[in-house]
């Protein structure tokens, strides 16, 4: 009985403290293992003042500074019935500290639709951060107004888009009024093929209050806000680019289009001409280190 006791609390002892071979060596299988101790998960944080802002403040054009326009009417990948002009007070104008983008009723270039497609694109490029734009949206079917981002440059895949991803900061269709969509497009994600990832939220005043359509953009999300509330969350999976091409520079994009192949699907009510996109403000502010 006595020996008996000896050998297990021998073989305990072995087992708790690691047995050793004749040469000292600690054996495999018998070595304690210890709970290790997981790295904190970052919390990401912003600046307090924007890196950069336009309030809209000084009338007549916007600031040549900051924005550049996409000019022309091929469409824009979406069968899309306007003609984006370039500076033209008719289609985009600031007055009493407000940015309107007007789609107009008129024969331009071709096309039976004027508007405007102002872009920040080599002036105002930015990697990660939390995009504020204080905007009222306008009503009427065959409007398809959008506060977006795309990338500055194409480093991934072979076409520029979707492969270098969009981050859709607010969208409208005319046809389905006060829902607002939020969205990204990335190679494996996308309209095309149906695999989008996209939310929605319905705000039955946005024609006629302000509201603040955001972004909170990190190496890890993006998350999509009005006022303040969360309506979209969109996690890096760490599986690459195809998934999450966005640790590269995008731009802002604003801009109103007249039908399509989303904004058309209901065709184009041509009494809501003028139609007018207003702007109080874009905010810009940087990721802290």
């Amino acid at each position: 009985m006595t020996k008996r006791f000896f050998l297990t609390a021998g073989a305990f002892i072995c087992l708790s403290l690691a047995c050793k071979s004749a040469d000292g060596k600690i054996l495999l299988g018998q070595q304690t293992i210890q709970n290790p101790r997981l790295p904190a998960t970052k919390v990401y944080t912003f600046t307090a003042t924007p890196i950069w802002a336009d309030e809209f403040d000084t009338p007549g054009l916007p600031d040549p500074k900051i924005w550049s326009y996409d000019v022309g009417g091929s469409g824009w990948g979406n069968n899309e019935l306007q003609y984006y002009t370039e500076e033209d007070k008719d289609n985009v104008h600031i007055e009493n500290g407000l940015l309107t983008i007007e789609a107009r009723k008129e024969n331009f270039g071709g096309k039976n639709y004027t508007s405007a497609r102002m872009v920040t694109k080599g002036k105002k490029d930015f990697l990660y951060g939390k995009v504020e734009v204080r905007a009222k949206v306008p009503v009427g079917r065959g409007n398809w107004p959008a506060i977006w981002t795309l990338a500055s440059q194409s480093d991934y895949g072979r076409q520029y888009w979707p492969d270098n991803g969009e981050i859709d900061v607010m969208e409208h269709v005319g046809f389905n009024p006060a829902v607002m969509h939020f969205s990204v497009h990335t190679k494996a994600f996308n309209h095309v093929i149906g695999t989008q990832k996209t939310s929605q939220t319905q705000v039955n005043d946005f024609d006629t209050a302000f509201h603040v359509y955001s972004i909170e953009w990190t190496p890890k999300t993006i998350q999509t806000f009005i006022d303040g509330k969360p309506y979209f969350y969109f996690e890096n999976s760490g599986k690459g680019w195809e998934e999450w091409p966005f640790d590269k520079k995008q731009h802002l994009l604003l801009n109103l289009a007249v039908g399509g192949n989303w904004g058309g699907q209901k065709g184009v009510d041509d009494s809501i001409f003028p139609n007018k996109f207003v702007i109080d403000y874009v905010r810009v502010y940087g990721l802290n280190p």
